[in-house]
């Protein structure tokens, strides 16, 4: 057995999900749950088949980010994955949906955090083990930062 990371490239400002599920079914259901969720939403989506031919499948409705989500979940290879690419909406927003899909396994990650994804590979195949999000703490938050954080929540609309 091989263990290596695979770093998820994207853009800075891009949310992602990445999970695992069981069907090929999976990019049809997935893209009707985010665009049933967010009216408008920009997403790309791309789902590592594990059997028969093994392919990438993939949906989306913006360009950029669908191709992204194709390449990432490329060198992924990682059987059953699936990753969603978002822009202009967050993982809040959707998060229950794509939990709610019946193929849906389990979610791995929710962020817009820099990612790598810790592969097992052996001769089979290849398998997530988990994922490296963002950074390693470095500290305690303050009391200050307490009422800065609870500040921007309320700034941007997600607490009263």
């Amino acid at each position: 057995m091989e263990l290596l990371t695979v770093k998820i490239e994207k853009p800075e400002e891009v949310n992602l999900i990445l999970g695992q599920s069981h069907f090929i079914k999976t990019v049809e259901d997935l893209h009707e749950a985010l665009v049933t969720s967010v009216p408008g939403i920009k997403f790309g989506l791309a789902f590592c088949e594990s059997s028969g031919p093994a392919l990438v499948r993939w949906s989306g409705t913006d360009p950029e980010l669908t191709e992204l989500a194709k390449q990432n979940a490329y060198r992924l290879g990682t059987g059953h994955a699936f990753l969603i690419l978002l822009r202009d909406c967050f993982p809040i927003n959707v998060l229950n949906a794509v939990k709610m899909v019946p193929e849906v396994c389990r979610i791995y990650c929710a962020t817009a955090n820099p990612v790598e994804v810790v592969i097992a590979e052996t001769e089979q195949g290849r398998g997530i083990l988990g994922v490296i999000d963002g950074v390693k703490s470095k500290g305690i938050e303050t009391e200050e930062q307490v009422q800065e954080r609870k500040e921007f929540l309320r700034k941007i609309g997600y607490k009263l």
